[in-house]
């Protein structure tokens, strides 16, 4: 498989500098929030945008080098490209969308993506997920050495947001090129790339698999962005080596982190545990409160409980009756809890 390389690219942008190298063997995610410069590297690579230095290269082979004076056209760079809202031409039928390029006619892209009875249709007659099938047989079409996603999934409604991602998912398994794409999500970062580098200003804070992210994260801003809550607190070394942390709103609980100081502590919804009756496990971080929200995500509930939100099973919110307004417990263990920022 090819290789991706963008070595020290760098693009002013209106409030910070994009400064940015990274490798693209399989599949890498770049996630972050709105205006952190993702789709720009997207632009840098396709050449629809010249960046102010760096190196942009495939295998070796430079498409962009700017102190070798180096910079292809995007027309001589194999890039297949699929914008957010997909970009396709509405006076022509799925068929002649997934030909405009020319190379290759579409019979095998219009069987192995599962549209062969939409060929004659125009992209107004297209659902979201069959648009989205169209765009991806274009791109491929055109035989890519890299192949570009801009926000895959973001035009898609909730429903067929996870239906497509599992699709989308599949198929991308099977390609053999290196695939690049931007989203702010990180779920489906962690579904459609082995890789996930998260971007904030322009840089990359931390890389590495969706798992590693989870498990380690660098600072409270990836923490978050990969759904944990945040405690703030001040953190002591307590008698059995523990460490004991006081936190803003008057509670405390123990983390197996060492730290000193101002901290902050990361809690994943799947590592809290509700309940309606304070729990009698004394290595349990316990946080009582009102239940602030419910929200219900296929038949996953998410249930805030003061500052802490835990994830729960439907059949567990139904058992326990949980509403809002009501008190309720959300408890965690010691070692489900990371501290990430310390004062020290």
């Amino acid at each position: 498989m090819a290789t991706l390389t963008l070595d020290r690219i760098t693009v002013p942008l209106r409030s910070f500098e994009l400064q940015l190298t990274l490798d693209v063997g399989a599949s890498v995610a770049l996630v972050g929030p709105s205006g952190a410069g993702k789709s720009t590297v997207l632009r840098a690579v396709a050449g629809l945008m010249r960046p102010a230095a760096g190196r942009i290269a495939v295998d070796g082979v430079a498409w962009f080098d700017g102190a070798g004076r180096v910079d292809l056209p995007p027309e001589r760079r194999q890039v297949g490209l699929v914008f957010q809202e997909y970009a396709l031409f509405p006076h022509m039928t799925v068929r002649g969308n997934i030909e405009f390029a020319r190379r290759h006619a579409a019979d095998d892209y219009l069987e192995r993506f599962g549209i062969a009875h939409l060929e004659g249709a125009r992209p107004d007659r297209l659902s979201g997920g069959e648009r989205q099938r169209v765009a991806l047989a274009r791109a491929l079409a055109r035989d890519p050495d890299v192949l570009l996603l801009d926000e895959p999934l973001a035009a898609l409604d909730a429903h067929t947001r996870t239906t497509v991602r599992a699709e989308l998912q599949e198929l991308l398994a099977d390609l053999d090129i290196p695939v690049l794409l931007v989203t702010h999500d990180f779920e489906d970062a962690a579904a459609l790339a082995r890789e996930v580098s998260v971007v904030v200003d322009g840089k990359i804070r931390q890389s590495g698999s969706a798992a590693d992210l989870v498990s380690a994260p660098a600072d409270p801003f990836v923490a978050s962005f990969t759904g944990a809550n945040l405690l703030r607190g001040r953190a002591e070394s307590a008698a059995d080596g523990s460490t004991r942390i006081r936190l803003a709103d008057g509670g405390s609980i123990t983390t197996a982190d060492p730290a000193r100081g101002e901290v902050v502590v990361a809690v994943y919804p799947w590592d809290v545990t509700v309940a309606t009756a304070a729990p009698h496990d004394s290595a349990m971080n316990v946080v009582c409160a009102p239940i602030r929200t419910v929200a219900a995500l296929g038949n996953r509930v998410r249930v805030t409980i003061g500052s802490v939100t835990a994830e729960i099973t439907a059949d567990s919110l139904a058992r326990l009756g949980l509403r809002t307004g009501e008190i309720a417990y959300a408890s965690f263990k010691a070692t489900g809890t990371r501290v990430v920022a310390s004062a020290d």
